[in-house]
């Protein structure tokens, strides 16, 4: 039999002990994310997968509130996290400090999620943008790569906290080898 583990069985982290590891080298921008409940959902797969850090940006909605604490369950108290007013300004410091920069998105020229090569080498800036329209194309002009999340049925796109939850993954396990 393989027995269910409870709550207190999980071992989980203290919010204190969380802050103070050492994260994956990854940091999320959401770059005017309409959905609250996607936003919270954003920070609890942060927490999740050990984020450096989200950046929130245009109308992204900050902690605190209601429905981003709804979906979060309090990851946003443990997740570091900041609002940058000129998005475009902190992705190409985050650049000039050696992050290499992917747009989460659907483009001419766009590298299938399983072909992305050398997750090792360096930290890494994934942009997810609005729920309609995407990243705004000032963003996918200054990433060194536009990722894609390969599709087989007759939609083509995923809801943006679904599509985060599979790209961090897959950065994350590399991590992990």
């Amino acid at each position: 039999m393989n027995k269910k583990l409870k709550l207190w069985e999980l071992e989980r982290k203290t919010p204190d002990e969380f802050r103070s590891q050492k994260k994956f080298p990854i940091v999320i921008v959401l770059d005017d994310i309409r959905s609250l409940n996607n936003v919270g959902s954003f920070f609890r797969t942060a927490d999740a997968f050990n984020i450096e850090q989200v950046v929130l940006a245009g109308i992204t909605a900050c902690p605190p509130h209601k429905d981003i604490r709804k979906t979060a369950l309090g990851a946003t108290e443990t997740v570091r996290w900041k609002y940058a007013e000129q998005i475009i300004d902190e992705v190409k410091d985050l650049k000039a400090k050696g992050y290499t920069v992917c747009a989460i998105e659907q483009t001419e020229q766009t590298i299938f999620l399983q072909d992305v090569q050398d997750f090792h080498s360096k930290p890494y800036v994934l942009i997810f943008g609005n729920e309609v329209n995407g990243v705004r194309q000032e963003l996918v002009d200054c990433a060194d790569c536009v990722v894609e999340v390969p599709q087989f049925g007759t939609k083509h796109s995923l809801n943006v906290s679904v599509c985060a939850g599979i790209v961090l993954w897959e950065f994350c396990k590399r991590f992990m080898e």
